[in-house]
């Protein structure tokens, strides 16, 4: 029996084009099942979420977008605390801890750790330089004071955590006490 003649590896196509031939390779195999899988992903996925409902419809998803906002609204409308909201949460000790755990991150580095002052005023003492009462308190922290070095705090670390750390500061006076209102203050509380 004669054998025939063996086919080439990889047979040239028929055709010319510009002067170059064509050889008629296959693909790899994983090009294949990559481009398989690719398919059956797809059918899969279009029947799951646009014939069989299996995604949340879209009055649910809008329905929680209006619940946040809602809520956020609610909270914004609040508006802020009071000085006598402040001080009572100067009185709650897991406040007042959060508060610390805040302070000692943030704010120990310039007031030190124990507010008695470093580079910053001294916090424990009843001379204030931008007001002392629990809203002033607030503000400057919220708003940083630029010209000393202090920066703005209130976009860093929220609300509730600026809040925390007013409380910590709060509890070392006594609710009525005198705060008088001294720019010359410095760090060591003398002017």
């Amino acid at each position: 029996m004669q054998k025939s003649k063996a086919e080439p590896i990889d047979p040239l196509r028929e055709h010319v084009y510009d002067g170059i031939q064509e050889y008629d390779n296959r693909l790899p195999n994983w090009w294949l099942w990559t481009f398989y899988g690719a398919i059956i992903f797809a059918v899969a996925y279009w029947f799951y979420y646009h014939q069989a409902g299996m995604d949340l419809p879209n009055e649910v998803i809008l329905a929680k977008a209006k619940a946040e906002v809602t809520a956020r609204a609610a909270s914004l409308s609040k508006g802020p605390l009071t000085d006598d909201q402040l001080w009572s949460l100067s009185l709650d000790p897991a406040t007042v801890a959060a508060g610390r755990l805040t302070f000692v991150s943030t704010c120990a580095s310039c007031h030190g750790d124990n507010l008695e002052g470093k580079i910053g005023p001294n916090l424990t003492d009843q001379r204030w330089i931008h007001g002392g009462n629990p809203v002033q308190i607030v503000q400057t922290v919220t708003t940083g004071v630029a010209a000393k070095g202090m920066p703005a705090w209130g976009p860093l670390l929220g609300a509730k955590r600026v809040n925390e750390v007013v409380a910590f500061v709060l509890s070392h006076h006594k609710k009525g006490e005198p705060m008088v209102i001294d720019p010359t203050a410095t760090a060591s509380g003398k002017p």
